[in-house]
């Protein structure tokens, strides 16, 4: 009875076509567990998030995205249409076979695969808040579980996906070197959320619900990804050498107390740049090039997550 399997649904060109070649270790551990599963793989873009419906359609006690934060994205979308038809989802496991992986850290899913299915066997779930976007090529509206970029790491991510010879937070480091030397002008923003507002000339703004993006960057190390809120940071307008000194504070999650960035946290958040010229991301998937209002808000317990927790605890912010 699909009532008490879980779909496993794998995307076989993660990890530049890696998982396809970790199916045999993957079916093994499952079964180790004695994990009762189906097996599906993804066929293109969009694919995982249809095959998530399927498992709501289906009664399905538990979908797994075994993939990368691509297909974690597409699983939660998939997931989140079929809440809003009014099924019953099932809850959501993951199996780290991606690159970056940067949901299972801010998740506390472990980024090791034989970790990951021993807390798939054991079952532990707490809610997730699930961000949307409106807004740019989404008008509809996009969901999102990890995190959304509207300037620089946008631009650098774009680059770092070009790059077929390297890969996580290497690749993320080469993208950021070719956008550097091009450093395209920050936009007049103006962002407004619950009891606030930041105008402002910004290279970067980064709404969080996870802790990391780019492989290894810890944009809001302090992020709890089911308290109901977002964690906002806007910086001014920079040059390349306060960029550099930005990336590097971000790397080590240090960046808390920089004149240069202000920071609230917000359920709802409104992004404005009336000039144009937002470039920005939701978990790696690209939302506009040239946008110019875009509103964004958490959706609070969406989803019903399996994961360790306690595994990576939110650090005080400084």
């Amino acid at each position: 009875m699909a009532a008490n399997r879980h779909l496993v649904i794998l995307n076989p060109i993660a990890g530049k076509g890696r998982a396809a070649e970790r199916i045999p270790e993957v079916e093994a551990l499952l079964a180790a567990r004695k994990i009762d599963y189906e097996l599906r793989l993804t066929t293109g873009v969009w694919n995982a998030a249809e095959l998530a419906r399927e498992a709501a359609r289906e009664g399905f006690r538990t979908v797994v995205a075994a993939g990368g934060d691509g297909t974690v994205n597409e699983v939660v979308n998939g997931l989140m249409l079929s809440r809003e038809r009014g099924d019953r989802i099932p809850s959501m496991g993951v199996l780290a076979v991606g690159r970056g992986n940067d949901f299972c850290y801010g998740a506390d899913i472990p980024e090791e695969l034989g970790p990951c299915v021993d807390a798939l066997a054991g079952g532990l779930a707490r809610p997730l808040d699930v961000g949307r976007v409106v807004g740019g090529d989404y008008p509809q509206g996009r969901h999102f579980v990890n995190g959304l970029g509207a300037g620089f790491d946008t631009i650098v991510g774009l680059e770092a996906a070009r790059m077929t010879r390297v890969h996580g937070g290497m690749a993320y480091v080469l993208g950021a070197l070719k956008t550097f030397a091009l450093f395209p002008p920050a936009p007049e923003v103006r962002v407004t959320y619950e009891g606030g507002e930041i105008a402002t000339k910004s290279h970067q703004v980064s709404i969080m619900n996870g802790k990391r993006l780019g492989g290894s960057f810890f944009y809001a190390p302090w992020a709890e990804n089911h308290d109901g809120l977002l964690d906002l940071m806007v910086s001014d307008e920079l040059s390349r050498g306060r960029m550099i000194s930005l990336i590097l504070s971000i790397g080590k999650g240090e960046h808390g107390g920089r004149p240069d960035l202000s920071f609230a946290r917000a359920a709802s958040i409104r992004i404005e740049a009336p000039g144009g010229g937002l470039v920005v991301h939701a978990d790696g998937e690209t939302i506009c090039t040239d946008g110019k209002s875009l509103l964004v808000e958490c959706l609070p317990a969406r989803i019903e997550l399996i994961c360790s927790p306690g595994l990576h605890p939110a650090r005080p912010r400084r």
